[in-house]
């Protein structure tokens, strides 16, 4: 865990980063609330507590938690079928405890088999949809709610023909606030003499300008105007009354309702899932190449989902896209997310007159370019260039989280990485090589340093094809560890099938406790010759696939 000295070493740069991702996640926090079925304010509860909580709780640099996209569809489901959004907040309570659990025996190593390509290629995916999605609400079309991810979405329409369908819904005001917005974004970086403003976040002069350019619109009886729906439309208490109803507590009397144990296992699992591949995602992104752990973060997360609970707010997992805003806006240390939380407390208590005025435009424009530099086409260059190997899983997630979601598509990545790594043992896992002698033919199998069962199919496969009156030298010299199914296998192979072939075998380099013996009195040991002859053989082996690799090149 980081020192609590340490989180203002960079306030500098995490306050002006912690401004742009709380600038970006209020209406995310907003729309996943409605979205969900749920208050809210109950989106706004959850990104406070991921913000000042969970962000103070992890030791990631990087990571902002609060509402998932992902979790909508489980969480309205939910709610619908739990009867109230109180029993829902039992659910959430008890997914907390869960992933408590979870981190404290250690399930979060398990972020450790994700292969990278799959990671990159998930972020590239989301930087996809990031763009993709905002280009309605930069136009003025905000049919569809903030933070939607799905490829299918809730109005019928999917992420393509929602694109056809924002033409008959242009808003001209919120097109040149977007243009306006993108300009200053961009030119924040290109010339020299507003560097020296770079303490001011870009986001901030945006949303101003944004936020001014409308009032003047307004006053000017414009057509350009801005209507309230598509601006930031945070509810406003005005009573006590009021206040106090935000916070909701969970109805402790559903303990026993089984549905409530399902809700609960479905989140936990969902949530971390989410949460370990953003983790992943976040310290791919950091410059400084700190690593998260992993079990940490589920524990952080898992105080986190209780307490929203308690306060009446929506479960949370660590989000890409307010992630990436915030590696992009230049954060350093996780000061950066609990200066968002902070900001998310106050503001909406302070001044939520003041923050329904932001266009979403403005907001548009920021997400906009994070979604282009997530997407960046180099990044498929990249893993092309590494070989199909490398770039079918990468692209396979890409197409995946585009296409379906977050979730779906990074199972697909994982499944074909796996499927690779599969054939890959099958054919790494010993070297097949007749030699022809003067004697006779002999046949080498030299098997690799680890040997499972999933190699079985091909060493049997081998085995069978050897013909009759042949010599087989098998040798595990360089085995550590060979599987009792390959080993039974051999067995067999060297009792009963080599007898009725008149197939002479040896066996080189097994351990006494396989207790394999040569029948013919062979020793079953490596003399000084046969290192040699193997280590000759591998290194033949070698230079033809460099030969090849030559040729295949030119």
């Amino acid at each position: 865990m980081t020192k609590n000295t340490s989180l203002f070493a960079n306030l500098k740069s995490d306050f002006a980063s912690g401004l742009v991702v709380f600038l970006v996640a209020l209406p995310l926090c907003l729309g996943i609330a409605l979205a969900s079925g749920a208050p809210l304010f109950a989106g706004i509860i959850s990104g406070v507590v991921g913000g000042i909580v969970v962000g103070y709780l992890s030791n990631s640099h990087l990571s902002v938690s609060g509402p998932a996209a992902g979790l909508t569809a489980i969480v309205l489901t939910a709610i619908t079928d739990l009867g109230s959004f109180n029993s829902f907040l039992l659910a959430v309570l008890i997914a907390g405890i869960i992933q408590l659990v979870l981190g404290f025996i250690k399930a979060g190593s398990i972020s450790n088999y994700f292969p990278t390509n799959v990671i990159e290629g998930m972020l590239a995916g989301i930087g996809v949809i990031i763009f993709l999605k905002q280009i309605p609400h930069a136009i003025g079309y905000d049919n569809d709610f903030e933070g939607d991810e799905s490829f299918l979405q809730q109005d019928g329409l999917n992420t393509f023909s929602e694109l056809f369908s924002v033409f008959n819904h242009i808003q001209l005001g919120s097109v040149v606030i977007t243009l306006v917005s993108l300009s200053i974004l961009i030119a924040w970086t290109k010339f020299e003499f507003l560097k020296k403003l770079k303490l001011v976040p870009a986001a901030l002069i945006a949303v101003i300008v944004g936020i001014l350019l409308n009032e003047f619109f307004i006053q000017s009886g414009s057509s350009l105007a801005i209507s309230n729906e598509h601006l930031v439309n945070l509810p406003v208490p005005k009573t006590l009354a009021e206040f106090k109803s935000i916070f909701v507590s969970p109805d402790f009397s559903a303990f026993t309702n089984s549905k409530v144990w399902i809700v609960s296992i479905t989140i936990a699992v969902v949530a971390s899932i989410e949460t370990l591949l953003c983790i992943e995602a976040a310290d791919r992104m950091d410059a400084q190449k700190r690593y998260t752990d992993t079990n940490v973060e589920l524990k952080a997360q898992g105080i986190g989902n209780i307490l929203s609970a308690l306060l009446g707010g929506l479960p949370m997992t660590s989000v890409v896209v307010r992630t990436s805003a915030n590696n992009n806006a230049g954060a350093k240390s996780k000061m950066s997310a609990i200066i968002h939380g902070i900001l998310l407390l106050v503001s909406v208590l302070a001044i939520p007159t003041l923050l329904n005025k932001i266009p979403l435009a403005t907001l548009a424009a920021v997400l906009l370019l994070v979604g282009y530099k997530l997407a960046n086409p180099n990044i498929i260059k990249h893993f092309w260039e590494k070989g199909k190997y490398q770039f079918i899983p990468f692209i396979a997630t890409f197409i995946g989280v585009v296409f379906t979601d977050l979730l779906k598509g990074v199972t697909l990545g994982i499944i074909i990485s796996i499927i690779f790594v599969l054939k890959g043992n099958m054919q790494r896992a010993y070297n097949f090589r007749k030699e022809e002698y003067s004697e006779g033919d002999i046949i080498h199998i030299d098997l690799a340093q680890e040997v499972s069962f999933l190699n079985k199919a091909a060493i049997k496969a081998t085995l069978n094809n050897i013909p009759s009156n042949s010599k087989v030298v098998i040798n595990a010299t360089d085995s550590v560890y060979i599987a009792h199914d390959v080993l039974d296998l051999i067995k067999e192979f060297k009792k009963i099938k080599s007898k009725e072939l008149n197939i002479s075998t040896k066996l080189v380099g097994f351990k006494d406790a396989y207790n394999l013996e040569n029948s013919d009195g062979y020793k079953n040991k490596v003399t000084i010759e046969h290192r040699y002859n193997v280590m000759k053989r591998k290194m033949e082996v070698i230079e033809n696939k460099e030969i090849i690799f030559k040729e295949d090149k030119l």
